[in-house]
């Protein structure tokens, strides 16, 4: 009985958690809503992203401005998803699914400097 009970408290504990855990602005997935980089894209590049990828770094992006996350869009969105290149934030866990769609619908909504 007590492996039971050990095994339903394990199982409660897996399940409870969610790759999708901070509080942000849920994104509809047709991406209706347009994204600013101002209010949501920067920010987020400066949370996840500025301490390897800023001015001084040995990683070769630097992502403290639009065009240099606009020019680098397609590699961000890759290295977030983890897709062709190592995920990112480097050291993990990775952005929640929020976040990530957001950038993806900044990128197609034309990688605006709104």
């Amino acid at each position: 009985m007590k492996n039971l009970t050990l095994i339903f408290i394990a199982f409660v504990i897996l399940t409870a958690c969610k790759k999708d855990k901070a509080p942000v602005t849920v994104v509809d997935s047709t991406c209706t809503q347009t994204i600013s980089f101002a209010d949501q894209i920067l920010p987020m590049i400066q949370t996840y992203c500025i301490s390897c990828h800023d001015y001084g770094n040995s990683t070769g992006y630097i992502l403290t401005n639009h065009s240099n996350i606009s020019a680098n869009a397609s590699l961000i969105q890759n290295s977030l998803l983890g897709t062709s290149v190592q995920l990112m934030p480097q050291g993990g866990p990775a952005l929640n699914d929020t976040l990530i769609k957001q950038f993806s619908c900044w990128i197609n909504q034309g990688k605006q400097n709104n």
